[in-house]
C-alpha cells in the first residue's frame, strides 16, 4: 500500500492506495522549485528592475491618489509580506500620497475584518485606508466602455478617480481564463456584477479556447486585458507560490508584460501530461481555495482531463463555508445535469445568472463523470442534491470509487488540482 497526503482545509487527509493500481502521481515542478532568495527579497527584487514600466516609487511621484488592489479571502496572495513593501515603494515616491487598498472580491461576500488582519497583518488593517468592493451596489461603480465581447464595463469608481492605479495577486492556472493574476484583479476583482457576469457567460466558458493555460484567442482573458488597460492600471506585482504558499518568484511591471512572464514560469514548471486514471484523486489545494463547493471546479476541471471517457474522480474539499453562491447552489440543485445545461445554455450574455459558469463547468464534468465529494463539513444530503456522491474519509471515498470501477482499477493522484496544469 502508498499513503499519499492531500491538502485539506488547513491541514489534508491521507490516501492510502493499493501500490498495483497506482498509475501515476502528478504534481507541480514548483513545490520543490528553490528560489534564488528570500520571499521580502525576491519582491523587493522584482520591484527594483520591472518589466516594462519605470520603478514603482517613480510612477508615484506626484501622484497624490493612489488605489492598491489586492485579493479578498478566498485567495492565497501572501499579503503580509507584498502589501508593506509595495506601500513602502509608493511613498518613497510620493510620502503624502492618499492611499487606499481595495479588496477585489469579485461577485464574493465581503472580506471580513477579521479575515483582512490574518491576510494583511493587525497593523495594516489599524492604520491603512481599506476599501472593499460591493458587486451588488450600483452606486460603487461608474459605466467606462463596452468591451469586445460586448459587455457593459462598470469598475468600481476608485479605480477611475485616482491617479494611480496599481494591483498585486498571484498567478496559478486557471480553468477558463487561461491563468490567474494580472488583468484578473480589475474584471472580475472590482467589476460591478453586469460586468463580471456577461464576462463569464454561457458562450463564454463554452469557447474551446477559455481553458487552462490559454491566454491567446481566449474571449474572456481578451475582456480582462481591454477592462485593465482602459482604466490605466500603471503597474502589478504578482507572484509565484509553492504548496506551503510561499514566494518562490515575483513579477513586478507592466500589466501584460509582467504578468506573461509569471505566466511563462509558472507554465514551465506546473505543466504536465495527461495520464488517463479510472480514478483520479484530487484537491482543490486546502484552504482558502477549498472553502466551498463553489470554487472547485478548478480541480474538478485538472481531474476531468485525466479521468478518460468515464472516470470516476474524487475531490477532496473541505467546504467549510459550505456550497458556496446562493445562485451556484440553487442552479446545482435546480434540475439534472443535462437540465441545468440546457437552461445555461438558453441564457443570453447580457442575462447570464451569477455564478451560472461554475455549474456550467460542474454540468460538463458530471454528463461523463462520477464525481466523490470527500468531506466531513458539507453536507451529504446537499452534496447528493447537487448530483455528486458523497464521503466523509478518504477510505470510503476510493471504497466507492473501486466499487464502481472495478478492484483492478487504476488510479492518477493529483495532489493539488489548482496548480497543477494538465495539458495535451
Amino acid at each position: 500500500m502508498k499513503t499519499f497526503s492531500i491538502p485539506y482545509h488547513t491541514g489534508s487527509r491521507e490516501f492510502t492506495v493499493p501500490d498495483a493500481n497506482v498509475k501515476a502521481v502528478l504534481t507541480a515542478a514548483l513545490h520543490d522549485y528553490a528560489p534564488e532568495a528570500g520571499q521580502e527579497e525576491l519582491v523587493r527584487r522584482a520591484l527594483a528592475s520591472p518589466i516594462g514600466t519605470p520603478r514603482l516609487r517613480d510612477l508615484a511621484r506626484g501622484r497624490r491618489k493612489v488605489v492598491l488592489v489586492t485579493s479578498d479571502h478566498t485567495r492565497s496572495v501572501p499579503s503580509r509580506i507584498t502589501l508593506p513593501i509595495l506601500l513602502e515603494e509608493i511613498r518613497a515616491g510620493s510620502p503624502d500620497a492618499d492611499i487606499t487598498i481595495l479588496i477585489a472580491t469579485g461577485l464574493h461576500r465581503p472580506t471580513t475584518t477579521e479575515e483582512q488582519k490574518r491576510m494583511f497583518g493587525e497593523d495594516i488593517v489599524a492604520r491603512e485606508k481599506i476599501s472593499i468592493n460591493n458587486a451588488f451596489d450600483p452606486s460603487a461603480f461608474v459605466h467606462v466602455c463596452r468591451l469586445p465581447s460586448g459587455a457593459d464595463f462598470r469598475v468600481n469608481r476608485l479605480a477611475v478617480e485616482c491617479d494611480l492605479l496599481l494591483a498585486e495577486g498571484f498567478i496559478e492556472p486557471h480553468f477558463f481564463a487561461g491563468f490567474s493574476g494580472g488583468r484578473k484583479s480589475i474584471l472580475p476583482g472590482i467589476c460591478a456584477q453586469e460586468t463580471v457576469n456577461q464576462n463569464h457567460s454561457f458562450q463564454a466558458i463554452a469557447s474551446p479556447r477559455a481553458a487552462t493555460g490559454v491566454l491567446t484567442g481566449n474571449p474572456i482573458h481578451e475582456d480582462m486585458v481591454y477592462a485593465a488597460r482602459r482604466v490605466n492600471t500603471a503597474f502589478i506585482c504578482n507572484v509565484a507560490l509553492n504548496s506551503r504558499k510561499e514566494i518562490i518568484a515575483a513579477f513586478a511591471g507592466d500589466l501584460e508584460q509582467a504578468h506573461e512572464a509569471g505566466c511563462d514560469f509558472i507554465r514551465r514548471l506546473s505543466r504536465c501530461e495527461p495520464v488517463r486514471g479510472d480514478i483520479v484523486i484530487t484537491s482543490n489545494g486546502g484552504y482558502p481555495l477549498d472553502q466551498n463547493l463553489y470554487q472547485t471546479p478548478k480541480a474538478a476541471s485538472t481531474a476531468e482531463a485525466c479521468a478518460g471517457d468515464d472516470g470516476v474522480i474524487i475531490l477532496c474539499a473541505g467546504c467549510a463555508d459550505g456550497i458556496g453562491g446562493e445562485h451556484f447552489e440553487s442552479l446545482m440543485l435546480s434540475g439534472s445535469v443535462e437540465e441545468i445545461e440546457r437552461r445555461l445554455a438558453a441564457v443570453p450574455p447580457e442575462k447570464t445568472i451569477p455564478e451560472q459558469w461554475c455549474a456550467q463547468i460542474y454540468a460538463r464534468i458530471l454528463k461523463r463523470h462520477t464525481v466523490i465529494v470527500c468531506s466531513d463539513m458539507l453536507s451529504p444530503d446537499l452534496i447528493r442534491k447537487a448530483h455528486m456522491v458523497p464521503a466523509a474519509t478518504p477510505a470510503e471515498a476510493l471504497k466507492l470509487a473501486f466499487d464502481i470501477k472495478g478492484a483492478d482499477a487504476s488510479v492518477v493522484l493529483i495532489p493539488d488540482g489548482v496548480s497543477v496544469m494538465v495539458t495535451k
